[in-house]
């Protein structure tokens, strides 16, 4: 029988809450489909038709081993979200390619390792006089692991978080804080097969001054909700652009796209997520069905039986 392992990461096991509803409605449509660890050496992958990146929340830590494990996966199964999608998108600073195809994204710098973090910092604030906040964080990073909202008035302790990433190897990005995330929160939009399929509302979590979490991400506040008109058309821009910044098959099997109101209160896109995101099924009745029926398709067209 065709079988998928939906792929967590062991520090992750317990945390994914699509994870259930995700192997019932698989089970629920007659599809063999397991829970497994990308970094369980005892896996035997192929085994499996299809390898779905669920969870592997663990990656932003590890990631030359998490590509690794991705490229051999990917030579013995069929890895979803695939290979070259999973590289690009794992470091943020696809957002300044999408910029450059004139996708509106939250205005971002970006620093790495030999920068000036200090000088850069000074820059930034310059560059955008009226935020009175501003976030840092690793552009390789994942659940707002790392990530701080400083004051204006902290330039100093701005320069030493981001002087610390640095230090460490990572690369960074700052962005001005847009005031809409306090009041409206982040609407995120999912898409399966390159279909609209549902949306959340996830509330604000970085708090003025606040430390940067060290779990694998943030606790968060997600309701269901219906995205506005502008920002329906705005994600749906964003997946219809995918073709030309990454050299894959398309449409991808699930996406979701973050986003947020200027100041002019326009949509922009905060992060898209290709490579591990939640997607919220318990927000909508449907939802785990409507994937579960995009993996079957995914799985009869990679073992070539009939859909």
């Amino acid at each position: 029988m065709p079988r998928i392992a939906l792929v967590t990461a062991i520090a992750a096991h317990a945390l994914d809450d699509d994870m259930q509803p995700l192997l019932d409605a698989l089970h629920a449509a007659g599809i063999s489909a397991d829970m497994r660890a990308w970094d369980d050496p005892t896996v035997a992958w192929s085994r499996y038709d299809i390898a779905l990146l669920r969870s592997p929340w663990d990656y932003t830590m590890r990631l030359d081993e998490f590509i690794a494990w991705c490229e051999a996966t990917s030579r013995i199964t069929r890895l979803l979200n695939p290979l070259d999608v999973v590289r690009w998108n794992t470091d943020k600073r696809y957002l300044a390619q999408l910029e450059s195809i004139g996708i509106p994204i939250v205005p971002t710098e970006f620093l790495v390792p030999g920068d000036d973090a200090a000088k850069l910092i000074a820059e930034c604030l310059a560059t955008y006089p009226h935020a009175a906040d501003f976030v840092i964080k690793p552009t390789i990073g994942a659940g707002s692991r790392h990530a701080r909202r400083h004051p204006r008035a902290a330039a100093n302790v701005m320069g030493e978080h981001a002087q610390r990433l640095l230090d460490a190897g990572k690369s960074v990005l700052m962005q001005p804080y847009l005031p809409s995330v306090d009041t409206a929160g982040e609407t995120a939009l999912m898409y399966f097969d390159g279909v609209y399929s549902h949306a959340i509302r996830k509330g604000p979590l970085l708090r003025p001054d606040a430390g940067a979490t060290r779990a694998l991400f943030a606790t968060e506040h997600i309701q269901p909700r219906t995205p506005d008109a502008d920002e329906r058309a705005l994600a749906d821009r964003v997946i219809a652009a995918l073709p030309s910044l990454v050299d894959t098959d398309y449409p991808l099997a699930y996406a979701r796209v973050d986003l947020i109101r200027a100041a002019d209160g326009s949509p922009c896109v905060l992060e898209l997520e290709l490579t591990e995101p939640s997607v919220f099924l318990a927000t909508d009745a449907d939802a785990d069905a409507r994937f579960a029926d995009v993996l079957r398709a995914r799985l009869a067209a990679t073992v070539g039986t009939p859909d």
